[in-house]
């Protein structure tokens, strides 16, 4: 078995129709034997589909997806697992277990910025999850609606590193101000000189927010199909009323129910990062 996925810099990349690579794995048994990175040769939606089939592809795994996409996938006998994100290997290894589930067409449009998702960047990204959608500005300040590439290194109060795009060697890039990253980062890069390096500290309120409650649901695992053979710990996903897929992980389960907790991994917790501007387009 053959399994492509949309790739970018280790990560699932979010647009289907504008990835410039793929990274396709070998599965014999059920576990990857070899893996390679492959370019989609500027080919767009209505072609990628037949890319992949000519690479004898089975599955594809990816991020957003239209449902012209989905068909063409369809047509040429692809299966379809739309609405994944983070690390390639990882997903991978999560789709082998059974534990990566299909939101299937998630995107309506095809008006995406290149970047504009949820978790693109490592640990989270931290980004909003916004998906699809128009940009509408959240603060002012003339870095605000631009186009900004970025370094930066992210770390806990005791110093341990988080994150950092000066180790993947590509910097981040985001539009300013359109809540694709979260508040306190948004608001340190809006009024920042190219070249400019800044370190920052944020509290919860201003990152990932505090953990909420309400986030932390049960449900009877006779009522999601494949959660039994969950464990406590593991992630999956789910989709929003709009159709967007979010983490959850698995907080607890026994014979009938299971808990799964939506707070993000990095809710409650003050964050440092130290920012360095790279352009402004």
């Amino acid at each position: 078995m053959k399994i492509a996925v949309t790739y970018d810099n280790g990560e699932v990349f979010q647009h289907f129709g504008r990835t410039e690579n793929f990274k396709v794995y070998e599965v014999e048994d059920n576990k990857v034997v070899s893996s390679e990175v492959i370019g989609s040769n500027g080919s767009g939606h209505g072609a990628l589909a037949g890319l992949l089939a000519g690479q004898d592809i089975d599955v594809l795994i990816c991020g957003g997806i239209g449902g012209g996409a989905q068909a063409a996938l369809t047509e040429a006998g692809i299966e379809l697992v739309a609405g994944a994100e983070g690390n390639t290997d990882e997903v991978v290894e999560a789709y082998l277990r059974g534990e990566l589930v299909s939101t299937g067409s998630n995107c309506n449009h095809h008006d995406h910025e290149e970047g504009h998702s949820c978790g693109e960047h490592g640990c989270g990204g931290h980004s909003c999850g916004g998906g699809c959608g128009s940009v509408q500005l959240t603060l002012e300040g003339k870095n605000a609606g631009k186009t900004c590439r970025v370094h930066y290194k992210g770390t806990f109060n005791d110093g341990v590193q988080f994150d950092s795009s000066y180790d993947r060697g590509e910097p981040l890039e985001f539009v300013c101000g359109a809540g694709m990253m979260i508040k306190g980062f948004d608001a340190a890069v809006v009024d920042m000189e190219v070249g400019q390096v800044v370190d920052i500290h944020l509290m919860p309120e201003e990152a990932y927010g505090m953990p909420d409650p309400s986030a932390v649901m049960t449900f009877e695992i006779a009522q999601l199909p494949g959660s039994e053979n969950l464990t406590v710990g593991q992630q999956v996903y789910l989709t929003n009323p709009m159709g967007q897929p979010f983490p959850v992980k698995v907080a607890a389960k026994d014979d009938t129910t299971i808990t799964l907790d939506a707070n993000h991994e990095m809710a409650g917790k003050e964050l440092n990062f130290k920012i360095e501007l790279v352009s402004v387009q």
